[in-house]
């Protein structure tokens, strides 16, 4: 059996405890980046509260951020051929803002 072949024989099983499966719902988005690393940041911000809340922080490889936005595109694609065109929250919609205050 070839190299190939064994690792095509290898299954992930993925785990997930129950705070994680019950999700975090988030608003906002912040990522930044150095020569190594992205950090994304994910927020919630409650509608006419001066601070937000970091609900969680992924830390990755750049490779992996590029695999992640090909994810993310992927299905952002497939969603709009099966709901129709996502439209995008203006600025100042529902209060929100896109850029924190620091």
């Amino acid at each position: 059996m070839g190299d190939m072949e064994r690792e095509q024989e290898v299954k992930l099983e993925i785990q997930m405890s129950d705070d994680v499966a019950s999700g975090q719902y988030v608003n906002m988005v912040v990522v930044n980046h150095n020569d190594s690393e992205f950090v994304i940041d994910c927020i919630y911000i409650q509608p006419q509260a001066p601070k937000a809340r970091v609900q969680s922080r992924l830390i990755t490889s750049p490779r992996h951020a590029k695999r992640l936005l090909q994810a993310l595109q992927h299905n952002i694609d497939s969603y709009e051929k099966s709901h129709g065109v996502i439209d995008q929250v203006g600025i100042n919609d529902k209060g929100l803002k896109s850029q924190p205050m620091h």
